[in-house]
């Protein structure tokens, strides 16, 4: 097997919605995940709110509408996963000492917005909030673990969505250079390396993620996704001149992970157009400084004109960031026909792929398919340095009496995709991290529960919110532990 780079980080990643918990502690302003229900794998979370009569209503956080008229609220009586979550924010130095004792290189994290700027309109930021994360970088310097920080991880500040319309307003941009200016100062010195938005072109994957979704929306998803990029090559500049040693990079959702269900040609062009609308219309643009030959096809396909200027397209190539990250779970089939097995996973539904194994969840077990996928941002992207930021296995895990937690399937998912980011390494990728998703067990973003476990680390809570929060070390822990201090030599 290939020997990884001798400065490999190897690590793992987390979320501030997921994690941090003390949603009202420290001066933080309310965001969505804040009034988003528990749900599970068969049962869609919900946006709680109220009608200005009082009335109280939930909508499917999947593609559901809250009312014009009603403002997202946090009802009584209804379980909240991110209001305690796994309460990283009292407990982080107790989750640091763990991730030292594994070896961890790099911890990636975000920053929660509504922290810094309760509303994300104030003009001065909130200390407690700027001291908090100042804390834990501090925390993870003195184990010379490097933080990577991702800037907005699906958390915008709830005023600034519900007041003022959030990324359908082009005002966010300017609230965004607020933010970020404010912590590329403050942090100078205990961050180097920073993602901009975290899984960035979910905003138009939306489309085929979400069963039925209305073609007309799909414009306003465009314009979003416009805005945020942008911003974000506004913050790539901005880290740049703060910070010449900054690293910025971009952060897409999967990857060129999909296959054509057939050899029909019409599966293979099909296919071709999901990846360059699904994915490289984002990759291209951050990184190569400006939209795609495809986008016009695109953007015709779907009526949508957007409001772009001229210093847009200024900012897109002055902007582009260096270095690309991304997630990858699974990968899945496209077709154009019709009689095929469904499969689910992670909000979206494919055609199942018969060479492959599924989880409880429905995710295909494909590690090739993330060398793959290395391979075609390598060829696309020639010397990009990139990083594995999620890859994992959510399943449910078993707290023995002894405290013992046995999880060989996990350990088996991991190994079988170093093992192909090693293949990689030898085709020749610039991979230079890997942070395995949900490196403690956390709330899971798509169905808030707590028995879908990522973690090497599990911790002692249930779906309803009950348990001590103790933390307890897997079986995968003591294995990650050898991999990385033998830089992903030893993988028995």
């Amino acid at each position: 097997m290939t020997k990884f780079p001798k400065n490999f980080y190897w690590g793992g990643a987390t979320a501030a919605n997921q994690c941090e918990g003390a949603y009202n502690e420290g001066g933080k302003g309310l965001t969505s995940s804040d009034v988003t229900t528990a749900g599970t794998h068969t049962e869609p979370r919900k946006v709680t709110y109220r009608m200005p009569d009082g009335t109280a209503g939930g909508a499917s956080f999947f593609g559901g509408v809250v009312p014009k008229e009603a403002k997202r609220a946090i009802l009584e009586g209804v379980y909240y996963p991110s209001h305690e979550a796994i309460d990283f924010y009292h407990r982080y130095k107790e989750d640091i000492a763990l991730f030292a004792e594994m070896g961890f290189k790099m911890f990636r994290m975000s920053i929660a917005w509504s922290r810094i700027f309760p509303k994300g309109i104030e003009e001065t930021p909130n200390q407690a909030g700027l001291d908090f994360y100042r804390s834990v970088f501090e925390e993870l310097k003195k184990y010379n673990i490097e933080p990577l920080v991702t800037i907005s991880h699906y958390d915008t500040p709830l005023y600034l969505e519900e007041e003022l319309g959030g990324w359908n307003n082009r005002d966010a941009i300017a609230y965004f250079d607020r933010y970020t200016e404010t912590i590329f100062n403050e942090y100078k010195g205990l961050v180097k390396y920073w993602l901009t938005f975290n899984e960035i072109n979910t905003a138009v994957m939306v489309k085929d993620l979400i069963p039925n979704y209305p073609k007309s929306r799909v414009a306003q998803s465009a314009q979003v996704l416009h805005y945020q990029m942008v911003a974000s090559a506004r913050a790539v500049k901005r880290a740049h001149e703060i910070n010449p040693d900054y690293v910025v990079g971009c952060m897409i959702a999967g990857g060129p992970s999909q296959y054509p269900l057939t050899c029909d040609p019409k599966d293979v062009l099909y296919t071709q157009k999901n990846l360059q609308d699904n994915y490289f219309y984002a990759s291209d643009t951050m990184i190569r400084g400006a939209y795609p030959y495809f986008a016009k096809r695109f953007w015709d396909e779907f009526n949508i004109t957007l409001d772009i200027t001229d210093q847009d397209k200024k900012d897109l190539l002055e902007g582009k960031v260096d270095m690309l990250t991304f997630s990858y779970y699974s990968t899945s089939c496209k077709t154009t026909h019709t009689d095929f097995e469904t499969t689910g996973g992670n909000f979206s539904m494919g055609a199942k792929n018969p060479y492959l194994t599924y989880s409880q969840w429905g995710w295909s077990l494909d590690p090739d398919g993330l060398r793959y996928c290395l391979n075609e941002y390598a060829g696309r992207y020639p010397g990009l340095p990139m990083m594995v930021v999620e890859n994992g296995l959510g399943a449910v895990d078993v707290l023995e009496e002894d405290g013992t937690v046995h999880d060989p399937y996990r350990i088996e998912y991991l190994r079988a995709h170093i093992q192909a980011m090693s293949e990689a390494l030898e085709d020749g990728v610039n991979l230079i991290g890997y942070t395995s998703w949900g490196c403690i067990d956390l709330i899971s973003a798509s169905t808030g529960e707590m028995k879908k476990r990522y973690g090497y680390i599990y911790v002692d809570k249930n779906n309803d919110g009950s348990g001590t929060l103790n933390r307890y070390k897997k079986d995968s822990f003591y294995w990650y532990k050898k991999v990385i201090a033998t830089n992903g030599e030893d993988l028995n």
